[in-house]
């Protein structure tokens, strides 16, 4: 296809005005479809149903210690829950800590814990006049919400195909002593599904904060979502920062989320023993363990990294089919028109949409009037705030991969009519 540019004006409002009869016979439809968020589809967690029976009801839940898990107990979860979490993020069972089944909740809370009680010694962060976190941008809308709920500054930083910008983050990192973490998805990050090189990972090990309290903040989730194999590989944070010095410089975060049930899964930060002390003996006011259950139930079912990554081929399976069909559906109504870019991740459950600037917020507009809600535009930069007004995070994972194909079918039409609609725009 000609790219739009070098359309007449004329050319270019005789293709709106088709393009708008044909997005006319789709709002007559009355479609109901939904890739607003990366939920799991029912078939994905059908997967799992199994596990609902990986503990008989005949015999008590021990674990391999002969510790009653439906009783008190075990802060930092069973032994070997703490060890499987430990293969998925790269960490042994000992710097391992096991929370519930939303990896949001352990981020959360290590946030708001540095808020009260300050990290290792240092003033409570809700004493300071000011508290910032780095945001890598495009970037995941939660880990931004979070710490704009808790009264923290929220600085976006660029992302690149390598990962954040690091000439950005170390100058930023190096001189501001009011900034004390980042937010990063390492590996097929959240929404662009890129892996973090290995010179990224290692200046992020070799970062020297001008606040002695910053930390970074890993967020793992897709270690092992990969849909082609072998997959990305990402260099271990943990090892860098041992080699670097800085081993008390992060905490990792991963869960079973996307793994097994999305609501009923389990947890884990991982991070160094003296870091670790200091958060289980806060957490220890707070709770008197996370569901040891559920926990044996998830090791009984999974085994280790081998079962794990077993589960995570049958996902694979069922969801690279989706993003195979929404890539081809953009190459073949997109493509060499010149109004978007998007990315081809090999895992993750994401794919980054830009369409022309100024056009983000019109587009989303359009599909969710002819019935497909996506995700808001803006959600993916810190306050919601897309300067540029192009970023679009398309979620393939829950629909049906023929709701689906309607959906990108609709979906291209509504990017092609606001790209024209800027275009004839008087201020183009």
């Amino acid at each position: 296809m000609t790219a739009y540019s070098e359309w007449g004006k004329q050319q270019l409002q005789e293709e709106l005005d088709l393009l708008v009869k044909h997005y006319e016979g789709f709002k007559a439809q009355g479609l109901k479809l939904n890739m607003a968020r990366g939920k799991p589809a029912p078939e994905q967690l059908d997967l799992s149903n199994k596990m609902l029976q990986a503990l008989p009801a005949d015999a008590r839940p021990l674990d391999r210690n002969g510790e009653d898990t439906r009783n008190y107990g075990l802060l930092l979860g069973i032994p070997e829950a703490r060890e499987l979490m430990g293969q998925i993020l790269g960490a042994p069972a000992s710097e391992v800590l096991i929370g519930g089944n939303s990896s949001l909740n352990l981020m959360y809370d290590t946030v708001a814990r540095s808020m009260l009680f300050g990290v290792r010694g240092s003033v409570p962060w809700c004493q300071l006049d000011t508290v910032k976190f780095l945001c890598p941008a495009p970037g995941y809308d939660r880990h931004f919400a979070v710490t704009q709920s808790l009264g923290i500054e929220n600085v976006a930083v660029a992302m690149t195909v390598d990962g954040p910008d690091m000439d950005a983050v170390c100058e930023l990192v190096q001189t501001d002593p009011a900034i004390k973490g980042i937010w990063c998805v390492p590996k097929y990050s959240n929404p662009q599904g890129y892996t973090y090189s290995e010179q990224v990972v290692r200046r992020f090990a070799g970062l020297v904060p001008a606040a002695s309290d910053f930390r970074i903040f890993w967020d793992n989730a897709y270690a092992v979502h990969d849909l082609v194999e072998p997959g990305d590989a990402l260099l271990s944070l943990r090892e860098a920062c041992l080699e670097a010095g800085t081993g008390d410089s992060y905490y990792m975060f991963s869960s079973t989320s996307k793994v097994t049930f999305a609501g009923g899964g389990i947890s884990a930060l991982a991070t160094s023993a003296d870091n670790l002390a200091e958060i289980e003996q806060q957490l220890s006011f707070q709770t008197i363990g996370h569901d040891k259950v559920n926990q044996l139930r998830h090791v009984r079912f999974l085994g280790d990294l081998l079962g794990v990554k077993a589960q995570m081929r049958r996902q694979a399976a069922l969801i690279a089919p989706k993003f195979q069909l929404v890539l081809e559906a953009f190459d073949r109504e997109l493509a060499g028109l010149g109004v978007a870019r998007w990315t081809r991740p090999n895992g993750g459950y994401f794919i980054s949409f830009d369409g022309l600037t100024g056009t983000a917020a019109r587009t989303v507009l359009l599909a969710k009037e002819a019935g497909v809600a996506l995700t808001g535009a803006g959600a993916t930069y810190p306050y919601g705030i897309d300067p540029d007004d192009s970023n679009i995070r398309i979620a393939p994972t829950y629909p049906s991969l023929e709701e689906l194909a309607l959906a990108c079918e609709l979906f291209c039409l509504c990017v092609r009519i606001a790209a024209l609609e800027k275009l004839l725009s008087p201020r183009a």
